[in-house]
């Protein structure tokens, strides 16, 4: 049956208008005033008071990705759940070949893990070395298979990490095919170096790991990215850039011309190093790469958001139990599992933090939440939208509802919150997945495998001359 929203306020990336949405067979069918339900058996949800928005596209997730000897801890079903519970509707998962591993066979593992995920998933893929057939693979990827953006990793020397000849050969395969190369942006070398020497000098505390990438690490190697890409002609998409000097680097090559994209996270915008000092070895619970900045790289982030110079807010999603997974590191920061979950947080943050303090208006809000990221990564306008004929992902969001984040109460399944006691201003009280109401009052209606894998097209992004 189908599903009519009443008399919300539609908010989009470009539109804000009351009206209603009628749903049906997983499509939005038609958005309007006065629209009536079609069949008696038809769900209505009187939205008065309340906003429609986009479900969200979260661009940057890891579910039950092995790493650092062990695994993260949502699966793709609980992850992709307490997503929905969080209003986001799709997820991009990074299929990270072992060293070693055919990128074609690594795909096959995660489809087959990704068919316990109750939204849509699509997948970046990661080039973590380099083989004899890796660039034809590449290509089987994108043509056959929908995937439309490759990742790779300037940290992780010796384990995912890939050097500069290899990040130019990908640039150089992803212009033939008209995928967009993603950057993990960090001088891995550097922080190898920086590891060994608090190591030696029996420096062990979560604060060294921060230590060990500074940001002028991730600075230098944002501004290398960029000029790669700038040399061979292609667009580039910096992930989770945290800290002024990448910053610098992508607004001086936007100004100049040249298509460069950047997401931030959550984390990097809330908050500061400090957290890093927690006692009893709570500031592993931030170990993360690129870490947790000193104050006053927050302030430039937000204002790069405002500006239009960051794209998307997207989560980097990839959870570990502080007891068992976390704690593998209390005698070596260089062991503690590098993650922390967020992906059932953004859309709180986000709008209080965002919108509520005036740091960007309600469009911009939705453009980093849902809108850009489907743009960019080739799924829009199916998701990310509110027209006819896009998916019914829509979340019904009630700005007076309050909540304060806890592990207690989240979705998910991780024993700690970095956004431990953060007071949020407005929650989804409804979320309907591909037509169906999957969220509803605070309780969760998923179903297990009912996520769809989702193709990608290429996007064209614009090369100005001398860019």
């Amino acid at each position: 049956m189908g599903i009519l929203i009443k008399n919300g306020e539609i908010i989009t990336a470009s539109d804000r208008f009351v009206g209603d949405v009628y749903c049906d067979d997983g499509k939005i069918v038609a958005v309007g005033p006065g629209l009536d339900k079609q069949r008696a058996g038809d769900t209505v949800i009187d939205a008065s008071g309340q906003i429609i928005l986009p479900g969200g596209v979260d661009a940057h997730v890891h579910m039950e990705l092995p790493f650092m000897g062990t695994v993260s801890s949502d699966d793709f079903e609980t992850g992709t759940a307490a997503g929905v519970a969080g209003g986001t509707t799709s997820i991009i998962d990074f299929v990270i070949p072992a060293r070693g591993q055919d990128l074609l066979d690594g795909l096959s593992m995660w489809k087959e893990k990704a068919k316990k995920s109750v939204a849509d998933y699509a997948f970046h893929m990661a080039v973590t070395w380099f083989g004899d057939r890796t660039l034809s693979e590449l290509e089987t990827c994108a043509r056959e298979h929908g995937i439309s953006s490759f990742k790779t990793f300037m940290a992780y020397r010796g384990a995912i990490g890939i050097e500069d000849p290899e990040l130019i050969q990908v640039m150089d395969q992803a212009n033939r095919l008209g995928a967009l190369v993603t950057v993990h942006a960090e001088h891995g070398d550097a922080v190898v170096a920086l590891q060994q020497r608090f190591l030696r000098e029996g420096k062990t505390a979560p604060r060294y790991h921060a230590m060990s990438r500074p940001s002028p690490v991730e600075g230098e190697a944002t501004a290398r990215a960029i000029m790669l890409a700038r040399m061979i002609g292609n667009p580039v998409y910096i992930v989770h850039l945290t800290c002024t000097e990448a910053l610098s680097a992508v607004v001086e090559a936007r100004n100049r011309g040249q298509m460069v994209m950047a997401e931030t996270c959550p984390q990097y915008l809330l908050l500061d190093d400090s957290v890093y000092d927690k006692p009893d070895f709570e500031g592993a619970a931030y170990v993360m790469s690129p870490p947790i900045r000193p104050k006053g790289h927050q302030d430039a982030l937000w204002a790069a958001l405002a500006a239009g110079h960051i794209q998307t807010v997207a989560t980097d999603h990839c959870p570990f139990n502080q007891v068992g997974q976390k704690d593998m590191g209390k005698d070596s920061f260089a062991k503690i599992p590098n993650g922390a979950a967020g992906i059932e947080n953004r859309l709180g943050l986000l709008w209080t933090y965002g919108v509520l303090e005036g740091r960007f208006d309600v469009h911009r809000f939705v453009d980093l939440f849902a809108t850009q990221p489907a743009k960019i990564f080739g799924l829009y306008p199916r998701k990310g939208s509110i027209v006819p004929g896009g998916d019914a992902d829509l979340v019904v969001f009630d700005p007076a509802a309050t909540d304060v984040i806890s592990a207690k109460t989240h979705h998910h399944r991780c024993d700690r919150s970095i956004f431990e006691g953060f007071a949020v201003k407005g929650k989804a009280s409804h979320v309907i997945v591909n037509g169906r109401v999957q969220f509803k009052d605070g309780k969760l209606d998923v179903q297990r495998g009912a996520g769809r894998y989702l193709p990608r097209k290429t996007v064209t992004f614009p090369r100005p001359v001398g860019a």
